[in-house]
């Protein structure tokens, strides 16, 4: 039998191996969790990013626009060519009470707007002033285009953000002053610094926005419009009423109203639920994987733990000779479980939140954050949460073989 001192040395030793052991086993929960923060706060981001792309869009639109008809109606021929017109807006408004905003567009492309030695190609669209309930604009200077615009014809415009900085390059406030685009000449009174990625006939930062009344009169559109935009009221899902809607539309242009051909709809609320859609699936991957990987972790854990009460056979021996009672042997070795998972997982959290605020200083424009690269403060409790589970289910297995060392048993295998 081992002398006293040699007895505590070997201890010693003991958990100097261990600690080796100890620190592999922790780099395994450290990564686990660091690549579950990581992926949840890159998929937040992400998400944050595809969602800029339709920012200010309403998310219960819908746009309408003519095309050739692919089915003979009525006597006329399928492949005939038609286009809406104003008075499809009222037609809309008086037999589609589940609509709120009903708003026409006309427009033009491959347009130059001018200021002085300054030009720039542009798309130039005529719209109401409720437009603004279908894309939000963002503006800079100045104001949108408003009722009193129309009413009186006013030549007026809007102009997009690249539009502003290529005629304005001194940045100044442009309210005020002309711009000219196929010879007419239009009075700037605000700038839409909106950059959604929903290009409509040309993108807004790249667009000049005038009075539909202008449009009409300047380019003899006379009542023809190119789109229909329209917006549901509050619980109106838009899927429900298309039909319908197509059908006001197509059957005052002798149009079938089965041809979804000829009246095209993009329903924009299927784009919005196809991106939260494709986002859940991913949040699920995310956290299986996660999920997945602290398990392997944790399972180190308790291997290593087992190693280690295996190892301080003579430890535990000697504590449950001078009186430890399995209750201690039991807190003792649930403690370094849980300490060890713990520990590690905390700094692999924060380890994690640094590298994503990294990522996300990187992703600024002109100082402005474009996505949030984070995780929530109560996403980080609940994975500091699921450590601790982890970490006290781990220490199960080598509590339950350290409670069954007996003293003489232990003495017996030195």
């Amino acid at each position: 039998m081992l002398s006293i001192n040699e007895t505590f040395t070997e201890i010693t030793e003991t958990i100097s191996r261990n600690k080796s052991r100890s620190f592999l086993t922790g780099f395994g929960v450290f990564w686990g969790i660091f690549m579950l923060i990581s992926m949840i706060g890159g998929g937040q981001g992400l998400k944050e990013k595809l969602q800029n792309n339709f920012a200010g869009f309403a998310s219960n639109s819908a746009m309408l626009w003519a095309q050739p008809t692919t089915k003979a109606y009525k006597g006329f021929r399928k492949g005939r060519t038609w286009n809406m017109e104003y008075k499809d807006v009222d037609r809309l408004k008086h037999q589609m009470p589940e609509l709120d905003a009903i708003s026409p567009l006309i427009s033009l492309w491959g347009r130059n707007a001018v200021r002085g030695d300054h030009s720039v190609s542009c798309s130039l669209k005529g719209i109401k002033a409720d437009y603004s309930k279908i894309e939000t604009p963002e503006i800079r200077y100045g104001r949108f285009l408003n009722d009193i615009d129309l009413q009186q014809g006013r030549k007026v415009c809007v102009i997009g953000k690249k539009i502003y900085e290529t005629l304005f390059p001194g940045k100044q406030d442009p309210c005020g002053e002309m711009i000219r685009i196929d010879s007419i000449y239009y009075k700037v009174v605000g700038v839409d610094y909106n950059e959604g990625g929903i290009s409509i006939n040309g993108s807004a930062e790249e667009s000049v926005l005038i009075p539909i009344t202008i449009a009409q009169q300047a380019y003899n559109r006379g009542n023809s419009v190119d789109m229909i935009f329209v917006t549901g009221k509050p619980g109106i899902t838009m899927s429900d009423i298309l039909d319908k809607m197509r059908s006001v539309v197509a059957r005052a242009h002798q149009v079938s109203p089965n041809d979804e051909q000829a009246v095209m709809v993009l329903n924009t609320e299927v784009m919005f639920k196809m991106i939260d859609n494709l986002f859940t699936g991913v949040n699920f991957l995310i956290w299986l994987v996660g999920i997945g990987t602290l398990l392997a972790g944790a399972i180190g854990v308790s291997n290593i733990m087992m190693v280690t009460v295996r190892e301080r056979t003579t430890e535990i021996g000697i504590r449950r000779a001078i009186g430890a009672t399995p209750a201690n042997i039991l807190t003792q070795i649930m403690s370094e479980s849980v300490i060890l998972t713990t520990g590690a997982g905390v700094l692999g959290i924060l380890f994690g939140v640094l590298i994503l605020n990294m990522v996300e200083l990187g992703n600024t424009t002109d100082g402005i954050l474009d996505a949030h690269f984070q995780v929530g403060f109560w996403t980080a409790i609940l994975a500091l949460i699921l450590l601790i589970i982890l970490g006290i289910l781990a220490g199960l297995a080598p509590a339950a073989r350290a409670m069954g060392i007996k003293p003489v048993d232990a003495m017996r295998d030195e």
